[in-house]
């Protein structure tokens, strides 16, 4: 097998997005509210000294299981508790994830020994893979889970049952405890249609299926050593929501047809940019018609159309759910581009390249007219500069079309990585002070300090607890109870998020941009003087 050392310009590809994931650290805060919020949960665990419940502004977090958040508190348990190893975790656990797409690779087809590293470049190179890469939350989690079990899975049906199995409970086990019952949704297709891919599987149905059963009794087990406890000591509500509230509560919301079913197919030309552009990949995938009755190929059908029509199906659709099919992608991906036997046709990457050149068009109208984008008068701010960035990029991908494939392909996902290293450079380091919430989150930190109260008006995200590393949580009010608090608490605080700014002679003691709208800190009896006259 070829191996990162002897692929030079992998090991290039590696190092350059390992440098990525440490310029993040210094480039861009937490972003708010995913990153802030998961951030403040592992904070309140930590402070309270309980890792069974998770914890947001003082009431049980029932959204998601503690997986990532035990991650957390592993790092801060060698290095103290810091920001920078929780942001880190994405990135490694993406590393993660592509050692096991090559380990899977290497058991699918043993005498293919490039289809690993290409698979590598391919899964580097894809937007929804390198957009998430730096970005903490569940689902880079959730892909390393699937990873082991589909390795686990494979490894059942070459022979290696009982251990296979083994691993395939665990994989459902961690997926559990990363994202929920979700995880059901990524494994159990592949394995029910194991008599269709799988030979072994095929000659002892009922057994595979018993086989199977006793890995999802397995992942229960590993479920349930968290879940059972936390339940208990959660007390009613958070049993109920983790209980019900996780699975058949969920699913009944998912089905209420809020997004259409198309909405994914629609989103594919994105999520799979700039590899959905290429000509060369979809010669590839048509010369895999004749390879449908390979183990392989019929094991990566199993585990992609089932899991892509499922989450079709369930109305609630965001790109980042679609994560953990990235892998699949990939090896798919390189199988067929295995079969491309062709000479380069010189004009090969001509549409990832205009892609790249609609891109200069699209910075430029966003700087000159943000508004009509539903975008804050900042981003008028925004350099120039990467508009030709992105204009060497396609020239680059246009004059890379006339090498052989090998050099195109690594030229596209090198292509991806230039492309998010510009936006790094030139975006956030603008947005920054618009989303950083430890500027604020300081200020409370203070007041909590003196012990002087403080409140929150609105759907409070827990966005400044652990920026200030706030020991007690905000008081939450609506517009109902706001003046009656800032009556009992005249110089409490109230904190709000605001689109507009202050108008009013009484002004807040602290007021600044944040996302487009503006952060205020008001004492008790100076907001109840700016709005008498509501």
């Amino acid at each position: 097998m070829a191996s990162f050392k002897q692929d030079h310009y992998l090991v290039a590809l590696l190092l350059g997005w390992a440098a990525l994931a440490l310029a993040a650290l210094f480039l861009r805060p937490l972003w708010p509210v995913d990153e802030t919020r998961y951030l403040a949960v592992a904070w309140e665990m930590w402070h309270r000294g309980d890792f069974l419940v998770p914890y947001l502004n003082g009431e049980p977090y029932s959204h998601k299981p503690p997986l990532l958040f035990w991650l957390i508190h592993m790092g801060w348990a060698v290095f103290g508790v810091n920001e920078w190893w929780p942001r880190l975790a994405p990135s490694l656990l993406a590393f993660a994830g592509v050692m096991l797409m090559r380990r899977l690779a290497r058991q699918l087809w043993p005498a293919q020994t490039e289809l690993a590293n290409t698979a590598t470049w391919i899964v580097f190179g894809t937007f929804l893979f390198a957009g998430l890469f730096t970005l903490l939350g569940f689902d880079p989690l959730l892909m390393c889970s699937t990873l082991i079990g589909m390795s686990g899975l494979v490894r059942a049906a070459q022979g290696e049952r009982m251990r296979g199995l083994f691993w395939l409970g665990v994989g459902i086990g961690l997926g559990v405890l990363s994202k929920g019952p979700v995880i059901l949704l990524h494994l159990l297709p592949a394995a029910v249609l194991a008599p269709w891919w799988a030979k072994l599987a095929r000659g002892a149905i009922a057994r595979w299926y018993l086989g199977v059963l006793g890995a999802l009794l397995l992942g229960a087990a590993i479920a349930l050593a968290w879940a059972a406890p936390a339940a208990y000591f959660g007390g009613e509500a958070y049993r109920n929501a983790i209980f019900w509230g996780q699975t058949a509560g969920r699913m009944t919301e998912s089905f209420a047809h809020r997004a259409p079913w198309w909405d994914y197919l629609a989103m594919l030309p994105l999520m799979l940019f700039p590899w959905f552009l290429w000509p060369a990949l979809w010669r590839g995938v048509a010369g895999l018609r004749d390879a449908i009755n390979e183990p392989g190929m019929r094991f990566l059908l199993a585990w992609m159309l089932p899991v892509f029509i499922g989450f079709s199906l369930i109305s609630g659709k965001q790109m980042r759910y679609l994560l953990p099919l990235i892998p699949a992608f990939a090896l798919l991906a390189a199988h067929a581009l295995q079969r491309v036997k062709d000479k380069p046709a010189r004009y090969d990457l001509l549409l990832p390249a205009l892609a790249c050149f609609l891109l200069p068009g699209v910075w430029l109208y966003l700087r000159l007219h943000p508004a009509k984008l539903d975008l804050p008068d900042w981003a008028a701010t925004f350099p120039a500069w990467p508009s030709w960035a992105f204009a060497l990029v396609g020239i680059a991908l246009l004059f890379a079309g006339r090498t052989v494939l090998a050099t195109r392909l690594r030229v596209l996902a090198l292509s991806m990585l230039a492309l998010l290293a510009v936006a790094y450079l030139s975006v956030i380091p603008l947005l920054a002070p618009y989303i950083d919430t430890r500027p604020v989150a300081q200020h409370l930190a203070s007041l909590q300090a003196r012990d002087i109260p403080i409140a929150y008006w609105g759907k409070y995200h827990a966005q400044f607890n652990f920026a200030g590393r706030l020991t007690k949580p905000l008081a939450l009010v609506d517009n109902e109870s706001v003046h009656a608090w800032a009556r009992q608490h005249p110089q409490g605080r109230i904190v709000v998020i605001d689109r507009e700014p202050t108008a009013s002679t009484a002004k807040p003691e602290v007021e600044r941009l944040f996302r487009g709208a503006y952060v205020k800190v008001w004492t008790g009896e100076s907001l109840l003087a700016a709005t008498s006259g509501r």
